[in-house]
């Protein structure tokens, strides 16, 4: 009914308004759109595209923006429940209507829409091949479009673009050929289908994922395998490391690097102390001289702080007397709670949490002094280093071994 009587008089302006609150109250008084599937068709659903994007037209924007906040359930009911059989028939008024000078939020939304078209019905691509010479311009923007969208392409779209992308490339060879009339439309979709083109040989074998996929089953086939021999050690792949001689050279490798790990520590805890006590002796006086510097800077600054403190509590009770004769009374009360409140977060929260922090650092320099015999040195701070490495590394392993351990339960569970 809507589509008969209110449709038709949509331009008109003193009906317009209610034939867009009357579509509106049906929209939200059946919101199960499938009851609808088949009632809009392209003949219906244009104009109201063409109302609802186009300015200058002869809706109001008030009623203009309230027509495409309805747009996508009138689409939703002019696709119907099987798209894939019927976008086909849209296509060709999306691409008539998809020019430069289409307004940005209209070239959008035909622009999207002509990529579900041709996502969803395959027949979309011979209509489009059918409209390539006549629509050059627009076929440019689409081209442009599907460049811009290429890494949220499905490969199924992209198997049938192929063979589209190629006729569009034969054909525009032949309009170059013919001569210059349209040559810049002609340049700009030959452009574009080279490119797309060359994204289409990019898309190579996916090693990235096969690659993952071997790691994902060489690790399961490991875990099973060092589950059903008991220890790695006794397992088939050890034993296939050995006879390759793999386990032997990884061996030697680890060997290797430790000893060389081992040495560069070795060298440090001898180097260490000696070239510390020359930068020491290098670097001394001119920390001292900028530690001189410092403490006249801070002594500058306290000074013409003090200075402005001063001035500011002369002229405070003028500033706030003025302040408070032009400053509403609320907004004052305002103040002084928010001023209250972060005094009271400042001397119930942090405070007592930076008297913890601080209590704890002492606790723990106090500790480290006492285990040190209350001497610190370079001995007995690598002492430490070494336990906590190795208390780290012991529970870092216990960890390791308890997810394992529950990994192998849960497969052998299923």
């Amino acid at each position: 009914v809507w589509l008969g009587i209110m449709l038709p008089v949509l331009g008109i302006k003193s009906l317009s308004p209610y034939a867009v609150t009357y579509l509106d109250r049906l929209l939200t008084m059946h919101p199960n759109l499938t009851k609808g599937f088949g009632m809009i068709g392209p003949k219906d659903f244009f104009p109201l595209l063409d109302f609802a994007f186009m300015p200058n037209n002869s809706l109001p924007p008030s009623l203009q923006e309230q027509l495409r906040q309805l747009y996508p359930r009138l689409k939703v009911l002019a696709f119907g429940a099987k798209p894939e059989t019927t976008l086909h028939t849209y296509f060709p008024s999306f691409l008539s209507r998809a020019t430069p000078s289409c307004p940005p939020a209209m070239k959008k939304e035909l622009l999207t829409s002509m990529s579900q078209c041709l996502s969803l019905d395959p027949l979309s691509f011979s209509v489009w091949r059918q409209l390539y010479t006549k629509h050059l311009s627009q076929s440019s923007l689409l081209l442009n479009h599907l460049l811009e969208s290429w890494d949220s392409s499905s490969k199924k779209v992209c198997q049938s673009l192929q063979e589209t992308i190629r006729s569009f490339k034969v054909t525009n060879e032949e309009l170059a050929a013919r001569g210059p009339s349209g040559d810049q439309d002609v340049a700009a979709c030959d452009a574009a289908c080279k490119e797309l083109l060359r994204r289409m040989k990019g898309r190579g074998f996916p090693w990235s994922r096969l690659l993952l996929v071997l790691l994902v089953f060489g690790a399961g086939f490991l875990l099973h395998d060092v589950r059903t021999h008991g220890s790695f050690q006794a397992s088939s792949s050890a034993r296939l490391l050995r006879s390759s001689g793999v386990l032997s050279a990884s061996q030697q490798a680890w060997q290797k690097v430790s000893h060389g790990c081992l040495e560069g520590y070795r060298w440090l805890e001898r180097s260490l102390p000696l070239y510390g006590s020359q930068a020491m002796s290098v670097l001394q006086p001119q920390l001292e001289l900028l530690w001189v510097k410092s403490s006249e800077l801070a002594l500058y600054v306290s000074e013409q702080g003090s200075s402005l403190t001063s001035w500011a509590h002369d002229s405070l009770p003028g500033f706030v007397e003025w302040l408070q004769s032009r400053v509403p009374e609320s907004l004052l009360h305002f103040a002084e709670c928010v001023r209250e409140l972060l005094l009271f977060l400042v001397r119930s929260c942090l405070v007592p949490l930076l008297e913890c922090v601080a209590a704890a650092l002492e606790r723990g320099w106090q500790h480290l002094l006492d285990s040190c015999n209350g001497e610190m040195s370079w001995g007995c701070l690598r002492e430490h280093l070494t336990s906590f490495t190795y208390s780290s590394w012991m529970y870092l392993q216990n960890t390791t071994r308890a997810v394992t351990k529950w990994a192998l339960a849960v497969i052998s569970g299923h």
